[in-house]
């Protein structure tokens, strides 16, 4: 059986993200996967190897491509609280381009995504990807308040993540868009907890 060419893969993955979106991540099956994809369940087994690397795959390629987004909406301010804010609202901004990714991100815990079996070049990936998050606090921490320490990051962790997640959970959850009220609260709420600098590092 030939490989899937790559427009084949990412249709595959489509088919994945909006079904993990839709039923949970429990709810994915070879079976439900290949049905709703139109291959057959061979396909699905010669392109990723296994369901597991292809539910990595699938987390991988939406983080990566929200991740991608959100620096580059951060870059584009001058002002750091408007870089962080830009930052916290991505997931809103994102969900414009790639509606299943921004839900799939905030309303499916990773964990709950990726089994025990991820192939070893793709749990290579996810770390390298949680390190480029980190990066990215680190730099807004740096623009902020010229700290680049844990603390500092917390604080930016609480906006940039935390927030939008409380925030935005419930709509993504019920595949309502997120209205412009929500998204000028966010901004408020992270306007506000910036007015604090960070705790005094130890």
């Amino acid at each position: 059986m030939a490989r899937p060419r790559v427009h084949d893969l990412d249709r595959l993955l489509d088919a994945a993200e909006r079904l993990v979106v839709d039923v949970g991540p429990r709810g994915v099956t070879v079976r439900s996967l290949a049905a709703a994809a139109g291959v057959s369940n061979g396909t699905i087994y010669h392109a990723f190897g296994s369901l597991g690397a292809l539910m990595a795959r699938v987390w991988l390629r939406a983080a990566s491509d929200f991740l991608d987004f959100q620096t580059e909406l951060a870059g584009q301010e001058a002002d750091p609280v408007a870089a962080a804010i830009a930052a916290a609202d991505a997931p809103a901004a994102f969900a414009a381009r790639r509606p299943e990714a921004a839900r799939l991100l905030i309303t499916v815990k990773k964990e709950h995504l990726l089994g025990p079996q991820v192939p070893d070049d793709l749990a290579g990936a996810l770390v390298a990807l949680d390190k480029r998050l980190v990066t990215l606090l680190v730099r807004l921490a740096d623009r902020l308040w010229g700290r680049r320490d844990a603390r500092a990051v917390e604080v930016l962790t609480t906006c940039v993540v935390d927030l939008p997640t409380a925030l935005f959970l419930r709509p993504f959850t019920e595949g309502e868009p997120i209205s412009e009220d929500l998204r000028g609260r966010l901004s408020a709420a992270v306007h506000a907890v910036l007015l604090l600098p960070p705790p005094r590092k130890d």
